[in-house]
Protein backbone atom coordinates (compact mmCIF):
# COMPACT_ATOMS: atom_id res chain seq x y z
CA UNK A 1 0.00 0.00 0.00
CA UNK A 2 1.24 3.14 -0.71
CA UNK A 3 -0.03 6.27 0.17
CA UNK A 4 1.36 10.36 -1.24
CA UNK A 5 1.01 12.97 1.06
CA UNK A 6 1.35 16.55 -1.11
CA UNK A 7 2.02 19.95 0.81
CA UNK A 8 1.62 23.22 -1.26
CA UNK A 9 3.12 26.33 -1.14
CA UNK A 10 5.26 27.61 2.06
CA UNK A 11 4.34 24.36 3.99
CA UNK A 12 8.50 23.88 3.66
CA UNK A 13 8.49 26.33 6.48
CA UNK A 14 6.44 23.98 8.75
CA UNK A 15 7.93 24.75 12.26
CA UNK A 16 9.03 27.77 11.37
CA UNK A 17 6.47 30.33 9.70
CA UNK A 18 3.77 31.61 12.14
CA UNK A 19 4.65 29.08 15.05
CA UNK A 20 1.24 30.36 16.61
CA UNK A 21 -1.10 29.07 13.76
CA UNK A 22 0.83 26.08 12.09
CA UNK A 23 2.93 24.67 15.41
CA UNK A 24 6.29 24.58 16.01
CA UNK A 25 6.81 20.64 14.45
CA UNK A 26 8.82 20.16 11.17
CA UNK A 27 6.90 17.64 8.25
CA UNK A 28 10.09 15.67 8.72
CA UNK A 29 8.59 15.10 12.53
CA UNK A 30 5.09 14.91 11.40
CA UNK A 31 6.61 12.08 8.92
CA UNK A 32 8.54 10.20 11.03
CA UNK A 33 5.60 10.06 13.61
CA UNK A 34 3.25 8.81 10.81
CA UNK A 35 5.72 6.25 9.44
CA UNK A 36 6.04 4.83 13.05
CA UNK A 37 2.12 4.52 13.23
CA UNK A 38 2.24 2.46 10.26
CA UNK A 39 5.28 1.10 9.37
CA UNK A 40 3.74 -1.32 6.65
CA UNK A 41 2.55 1.39 4.64
CA UNK A 42 4.73 2.84 1.76
CA UNK A 43 4.77 6.76 2.06
CA UNK A 44 5.67 9.43 -0.55
CA UNK A 45 5.97 13.15 0.66
CA UNK A 46 6.53 15.52 -2.13
CA UNK A 47 6.24 19.41 -1.66
CA UNK A 48 6.03 22.41 -4.04
CA UNK A 49 5.49 25.71 -4.09
CA UNK A 50 4.62 25.45 -7.65
CA UNK A 51 0.86 24.61 -8.52
CA UNK A 52 2.17 22.63 -11.74
CA UNK A 53 3.97 20.18 -9.28
CA UNK A 54 1.16 19.36 -7.24
CA UNK A 55 -1.41 18.99 -10.37
CA UNK A 56 1.14 16.60 -11.76
CA UNK A 57 1.60 14.27 -8.51
CA UNK A 58 -1.83 14.28 -8.64
CA UNK A 59 -2.42 13.41 -12.21
CA UNK A 60 0.37 10.90 -11.96
CA UNK A 61 -1.40 9.18 -9.04
CA UNK A 62 -4.41 9.02 -11.06
CA UNK A 63 -3.00 7.32 -13.57
CA UNK A 64 -1.34 4.65 -11.54
CA UNK A 65 2.54 5.31 -12.94
CA UNK A 66 1.08 3.80 -15.97
CA UNK A 67 2.75 5.96 -18.76
CA UNK A 68 4.55 3.33 -19.43
CA UNK A 69 1.32 0.79 -19.83
CA UNK A 70 2.50 -1.37 -16.74
CA UNK A 71 1.83 -0.91 -13.41
CA UNK A 72 2.58 -2.79 -10.02
CA UNK A 73 0.52 -3.22 -6.89
CA UNK A 74 3.28 -1.13 -5.21
CA UNK A 75 3.70 1.69 -7.98
CA UNK A 76 -0.25 2.32 -7.53
CA UNK A 77 -0.77 5.29 -5.00
CA UNK A 78 -3.93 3.77 -2.78
CA UNK A 79 -4.61 7.55 -1.28
CA UNK A 80 -3.43 11.06 -1.36
CA UNK A 81 -3.06 13.33 1.58
CA UNK A 82 -3.13 16.79 0.08
CA UNK A 83 -2.27 19.91 2.18
CA UNK A 84 -3.33 22.38 -0.82
CA UNK A 85 -1.99 25.58 1.08
CA UNK A 86 -3.02 28.97 -0.31
CA UNK A 87 -4.11 26.97 -3.63
CA UNK A 88 -7.03 25.58 -1.44
CA UNK A 89 -8.65 28.95 -2.25
CA UNK A 90 -7.61 30.38 -5.25
CA UNK A 91 -6.97 27.21 -7.77
CA UNK A 92 -9.48 26.05 -10.22
CA UNK A 93 -6.89 23.89 -12.32
CA UNK A 94 -5.81 22.02 -9.00
CA UNK A 95 -9.78 21.34 -8.17
CA UNK A 96 -9.97 20.54 -11.46
CA UNK A 97 -7.21 17.60 -11.42
CA UNK A 98 -8.78 16.24 -7.97
CA UNK A 99 -11.81 16.13 -9.59
CA UNK A 100 -10.48 13.99 -12.24
CA UNK A 101 -8.75 11.81 -9.82
CA UNK A 102 -9.96 8.31 -9.19
CA UNK A 103 -7.16 7.83 -6.34
CA UNK A 104 -9.02 8.70 -2.25
CA UNK A 105 -7.85 12.35 -1.73
CA UNK A 106 -8.37 13.99 1.77
CA UNK A 107 -7.59 17.50 2.30
CA UNK A 108 -5.86 18.79 5.28
CA UNK A 109 -5.72 21.86 7.02
CA UNK A 110 -3.33 22.57 9.74
CA UNK A 111 -5.74 25.86 11.00
CA UNK A 112 -9.45 26.34 11.05
CA UNK A 113 -10.08 27.89 7.77
CA UNK A 114 -13.04 28.77 8.86
CA UNK A 115 -11.96 31.48 11.58
CA UNK A 116 -9.28 32.60 9.43
CA UNK A 117 -9.43 35.43 6.76
CA UNK A 118 -12.32 35.95 4.70
CA UNK A 119 -10.52 34.99 1.93
CA UNK A 120 -9.21 31.46 3.70
CA UNK A 121 -12.73 30.84 4.61
CA UNK A 122 -13.78 28.54 1.31
CA UNK A 123 -11.87 26.02 -0.33
CA UNK A 124 -12.35 25.31 -3.24
CA UNK A 125 -11.16 21.51 -2.93
CA UNK A 126 -13.40 20.61 -0.63
CA UNK A 127 -16.39 19.31 -2.27
CA UNK A 128 -14.17 17.46 -4.69
CA UNK A 129 -12.13 15.53 -1.78
CA UNK A 130 -13.20 12.31 -0.05
CA UNK A 131 -12.92 13.60 3.43
CA UNK A 132 -11.94 17.04 4.63
CA UNK A 133 -9.69 17.75 8.23
CA UNK A 134 -9.88 20.89 9.07
CA UNK A 135 -8.40 22.56 11.93
CA UNK A 136 -6.76 19.89 14.29
CA UNK A 137 -3.45 21.17 13.95
CA UNK A 138 -0.15 18.80 12.18
CA UNK A 139 -2.19 15.85 13.77
CA UNK A 140 -4.67 16.03 10.55
CA UNK A 141 -1.83 14.60 8.66
CA UNK A 142 -2.38 11.34 10.86
CA UNK A 143 -6.06 11.70 10.73
CA UNK A 144 -6.10 11.66 7.45
CA UNK A 145 -4.31 8.59 6.66
CA UNK A 146 -6.31 6.97 9.47
CA UNK A 147 -9.39 7.66 7.17
CA UNK A 148 -7.84 6.54 4.16
CA UNK A 149 -6.66 3.04 5.87
CA UNK A 150 -10.29 2.59 7.72
CA UNK A 151 -12.38 -0.04 5.71
CA UNK A 152 -15.43 1.55 5.00
CA UNK A 153 -18.37 -0.18 6.98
Amino acid sequence: MKILILNGPNLNRLGLRKPEIYGTRTMAQILLDIQRQWPDVHFVYKQSNHEGDLIDWIQEANQGSMYNGQCTQDQAVTGIVLNAGGYSHTSVALRDAVEECDVPVVEVHISDITQREPFRRVSLLTDVCAHSIIGKGTDGYSQAVKWLLTPIQ
